[in-house]
């Protein structure tokens, strides 16, 4: 595969990881979840989603239609937007290993990384260690 071909492959790959890690490491840091923690990991992943909002607002009637949405609500929304965007990017990494090979996949999730840490999270922030996810064997 050509240089340039590969220099695109990272650059496409890099920005979508950069984009998932930041909000990743965002919404962990609001819901204070270590995602470098296996355990608190674990916990987040088992937790329940919330049940649906039984109200369809487009045909509810006005009173029915303010939906007032509690903290335990809103927390659980984001709880499983986190734990989408974490199997997001866990199938973006290895469909990347499968379709572009170590390198460019390495080389595009290392910039992603250095991106988080420049934006001011701690290393490990976005619960991905790179040493564990390239862990081979």
């Amino acid at each position: 595969m050509p240089v340039q071909d590969n220099d695109q492959l990272i650059r496409r790959l890099r920005t979508s990881m950069q984009g998932l890690n930041v909000r990743i490491a965002r919404l962990a840091s609001v819901l204070h979840v270590a995602l470098n923690d296996p355990m608190a990991l674990d916990l987040l992943m088992a937790t329940r989603p919330a049940r649906p909002v039984v109200n369809e607002r487009r045909t509810a009637n006005v009173d029915l239609a303010r939906v007032n949405v509690s903290a335990d609500r809103r927390r659980s929304h984001l709880q499983e937007e986190l734990r989408g965007l974490l199997v997001l990017r866990l199938q973006l990494g290895a469909s990347s290993l499968n379709d572009n090979g170590l390198s460019v996949t390495l080389q595009a999730m290392t910039q992603a990384e250095e991106h988080l840490i420049r934006q001011g999270f701690e290393p490990g922030a976005d619960g991905l260690d790179l040493d564990d996810f390239f862990k081979v064997g």
